[in-house]
């Protein structure tokens, strides 16, 4: 695949360099700003630095598009992309709400193309290893989850992350890694109970959710951006558990433990740059094998995961601008 990374911020430079540390082919960025493209481009050796957006996605050179703008942005420049003929890789959250996600699903679908999540975490290989012990058994049933995803970042309003107009909050750009954890190995919940702090703009500190199942498991997500926890992630099961180190969503190591509290699996991934590539690499299957989904994370698995985040934004009376009043 020929990628073109729409924006140019960091976590625009994390996915570039990855990929091209792993052979992958960027030969395009846009940017809002020609210098801030040109600039971008310069520092990964791109050929092509387009001053719009559009300019980026009527790139005849350009197969897929990663979208690496904030979360309020992400389904108009999604579309956008879809519009143009192109594959789509959004970074996570894939938008602000549902309604945006089955837009932007539907229209993928019409136009027969691929749209994914970029929530990076799924297709690391630690995670495909936990996935592969889960399925033997070897766990017994799963009972109880507890991931954390808690960061100190600072309290500067004009900072994106407390900032309502654009998206931010621990949820979205934390809360989202927990979340998607729990919904990877348990599945849908069949409720959630969701509290919350805030912060002066508005922005959600601390996010905490107890996910329910009919199997009578359960499961505690916390998200933070006003301090740092311990990030790791434990999945217990009747005859054994399975312990993340940290920081559980990159590329880490994890230990099963069986009944007697013995060590019967180490893990550790060998995992060269940040592990983005990965996503890549799954979208560029998809594309080269004709399938518009994935067992992984399909599109519908996203669209569901956004209508829990919905969930619990309503119980906890998170909006963002555009949406209603700010709480």
């Amino acid at each position: 695949m020929n990628w073109g990374i729409l924006a140019t911020g960091s976590i625009a430079a994390s996915f570039a360099q990855d990929l091209q540390l792993h052979g992958h082919n960027v030969v395009a960025v846009g940017s809002r700003r020609l210098e801030s493209a040109e600039q971008f481009a310069k520092q990964f050796g791109i050929a092509r630095a387009h001053g719009s957006y559009e300019a980026l996605v009527d790139d005849p050179q350009v197969e897929a598009v990663y979208v690496a703008t904030p979360h309020t942005m992400h389904a108009a420049n999604a579309k956008l992309a879809l519009h143009h003929g192109k594959h789509v890789l959004i970074e996570k959250p894939f938008t602000i709400n549902a309604d945006e996600a089955a837009q932007v699903i539907g229209l993928a679908a019409e136009r027969d193309l691929i749209v994914m999540e970029g929530m990076w975490t799924r297709f690391l290989p630690h995670m495909l290893r936990i996935r592969e012990i889960i399925a033997s058994g070897v766990l017994g049933t799963i009972r109880s989850i507890i991931v954390d995803h808690t960061q100190d970042i600072t309290d500067d309003p004009a900072h994106r992350l407390n900032a309502l107009a654009l998206g931010g909050g621990a949820l979205l750009d934390l809360g989202i890694y927990p979340v998607s954890f729990i919904w990877d190995v348990l599945g849908a919940p069949d409720t959630v109970m969701a509290s919350a702090v805030f912060k002066p703009t508005g922005a959600d500190a601390q996010v905490a959710a107890l996910f329910r199942y009919g199997s009578q498991a359960v499961a505690v997500a916390l998200a933070g951006s006003d301090s740092a926890g311990r990030n790791i992630a434990t999945i217990h099961g009747t005859a054994g558990r399975i312990e993340i180190n940290p920081v559980w969503y990159a590329p880490t190591s994890f230990r099963r433990y069986n009944e007697e509290e013995a060590i019967v699996e180490s893990y550790r991934s060998e995992v060269s740059g940040r592990g983005m590539y990965y996503e890549a690499a799954e979208l560029d299957r998809r594309v080269r094998d004709g399938v518009t989904s994935g067992t992984v994370l399909p599109p519908s698995e996203t669209l569901a995961i956004m209508r829990c985040l919905d969930g619990i934004r309503a119980q906890i009376g998170l909006r963002y601008l555009g949406e209603g009043e700010a709480p």
